[in-house]
């Protein structure tokens, strides 16, 4: 099968390697990020049949169209505030760094947020797992809840 370059080709392949390239540091852990949004989905429906089956014809369990497209956009807005704190780190360092030339200042704004988001992820599969059944180790959950405050309480530029 021969593959033709199109327009349309060529623009994604431009807007992908551009992407890609001012993504260097955090695209790891971003694409880390989707995927655990991606399994919080996944994990929530799941919990939401298994409580459907239990609990037949109760409107407070199942899985509810709103509720999702409410979780969706919840996600959307998670990465415009990722984006928006990753562009307050650049202007911060740009700004500073147009200043004070000999400074080595760096906004760590953008990091927190990520981390905070995939923390927040991880505990929400948790809370899934667990309405599907599955006992969880306390010290896991324990570990992920203390992990977000510190990140909670960092407050460093």
């Amino acid at each position: 099968m021969e593959k033709t370059l199109t327009p349309l080709n060529v623009a994604l392949s431009v807007i992908g390697a551009f992407i890609g390239e001012k993504l260097k540091t955090i695209g790891p852990e971003l694409f880390f990020f989707c995927y655990l949004m991606l399994a919080d989905y996944i994990t929530a429906l799941i919990a939401c049949h298994k409580e459907a089956v239990e609990h037949p014809g109760s409107k407070k369990y199942g899985w509810n169209s709103k509720k999702g497209v409410i979780g969706i956009y919840k996600k959307i807005g998670y990465f415009f505030t990722i984006f928006v704190a990753f562009g307050l780190d650049y202007v911060i360092t740009h700004l500073i760094g147009k200043i004070w030339p000999d400074s080595s200042v760096y906004a760590i704004f953008g990091t927190l947020v990520l981390t905070w988001f995939i923390l927040n992820e991880l505990l929400s599969i948790l809370e899934n797992v667990g309405r599907m059944g599955v006992q969880l180790p306390d010290f896991l959950v324990k570990t992920i809840s203390e992990l977000r405050k510190s990140v909670d309480e960092k407050k460093e530029i």
